[in-house]
């Protein structure tokens, strides 16, 4: 029986053509000006001013750091669920971690209960982070409103790490807005799995120009303009080539019909799994989510990452890519040292959840498929 993959890209003609059209034109490397026609069409499509192409999104998540000019003895908060790559962005400029566990409401970390922390570590005196990193993770954004809260009473900045979650859409005050969109900068990765890929690589966007202009010349080994090569700072080879960004243009005008495709997806397993032991994760009601990954978890309590592994381990010899959601930073070892805010929520997740075929080019008998087959490993 065919395999199901997890989540598997979806490349065409138009993709083949734009990318053959470049190596004809001759720009391979960074140079050219499709990585600008990149940009350009990225930060229209989401709502940014602007928008700087990097080599993948956990550049861009180190660049924004960067940016901000954090470093060691800073504090940043970042989501305990998440792939560690969020966590490692911080720790690459030597800033401590806060980590924050998980809502129910959104699988998403907890912002309230992030607001109501960093509100004690004021009035008792202690240090507060100097940056925010929610992620908005399996294509569903964070609840805003207590982040705009921090960001507004303490003046904290928020890098987003998007990397999950482009084409979702959040309700910001009475905007619906872009997620990725809303903080001081927004970080996507176009991974070989993602929503759009190209290939290995990721954008910053930012509203603030100095911003863009700082992670730009980051990018670039902070090379001085000019014929000569002077650099006036460390800086990092972490600029898009000009072949991927030309995979991701032609992506990118696919992006609707991801989105569209992924919905119907989403609603697939809906039906498969309605009045069964099985729930998917949630979807807020102020939220617009791109649904990226499927992920669900058994309704009732079990025997823990036990049973959730074993239904992994049945599903992949049926032949469908399943995996188990990640290990909290909590648990990683260069991590296990950091406070934690909401361990209970995040360990009960990371111990119960899992992920399923999510591809754009799903029918819906492989989503009954799937659903058949994860039923039956829950027995």
């Amino acid at each position: 029986m065919t395999f199901l993959p997890l989540n598997e890209p979806s490349l065409g003609d138009s993709e083949r053509e734009i990318v053959l059209r470049t190596i004809d034109e001759g720009f391979v490397s960074t140079a050219g000006p499709i990585v600008a026609e990149f940009e350009e069409t990225f930060a229209k499509a989401v709502g940014s001013a602007h928008a700087v192409a990097v080599s993948s999104g956990t550049a861009a998540l180190h660049l924004s750091f960067l940016a901000l000019n954090l470093g060691r003895g800073d504090l940043v908060a970042v989501s305990d669920l998440t792939f560690i790559a969020s966590a490692n962005a911080a720790a690459y400029v030597g800033a401590d971690l806060l980590l924050v566990g998980p809502t129910p409401t959104t699988w998403n970390l907890d912002t309230e209960l992030l607001y109501e922390e960093i509100t004690r570590r004021a009035k008792a005196g202690e240090q507060l982070p100097s940056a925010l990193e929610p992620v908005h993770i399996l294509g569903h954004p964070a609840d805003w409103e207590p982040l705009a809260a921090i960001r507004a009473e303490f003046g904290i900045p928020i890098i987003e790490d998007a990397s999950e979650a482009l084409g979702a859409r959040q309700l910001v005050g009475e905007a619906l807005r872009d997620t990725g969109t809303n903080g001081d900068l927004g970080c996507f990765s176009f991974n070989g799995n993602k929503m759009i890929t190209t290939g290995g690589g990721g954008m910053v966007v930012t509203d603030d120009g100095a911003l863009a202009e700082r992670v730009r010349h980051l990018s670039t080994q902070a090379k001085l303009a000019g014929v000569g090569y002077q650099h006036d700072e460390i800086g990092f080879n972490y600029r898009m080539p000009a072949l991927s960004a030309a995979l991701g243009l032609a992506q990118l005008q696919r992006l609707d019909d991801f989105l569209e495709a992924k919905m119907r997806v989403r609603l697939a397993y809906e039906d498969a799994l309605r009045d069964s032991p099985i729930e998917l994760a949630p979807a807020a009601d102020w939220a617009e989510p791109s649904h990226w990954l499927v992920s669900a978890r058994l309704r009732a309590a079990s025997d823990g990452p036990s049973c959730r592994d074993r239904m992994v381990e049945k599903l992949n010899a049926a032949g469908i890519g399943a995996r188990p959601i990640w290990s909290p930073m909590h648990r990683q070892l260069p991590y296990a040292a950091a406070p934690l805010i909401g361990e209970q929520a995040s360990a009960h997740l990371a111990d119960t959840a899992l992920s399923l075929p999510s591809s754009p080019s799903l029918t819906s008998g492989d989503v009954q498929r799937v659903a058949d087959e994860l039923l039956r490993a829950t027995v």
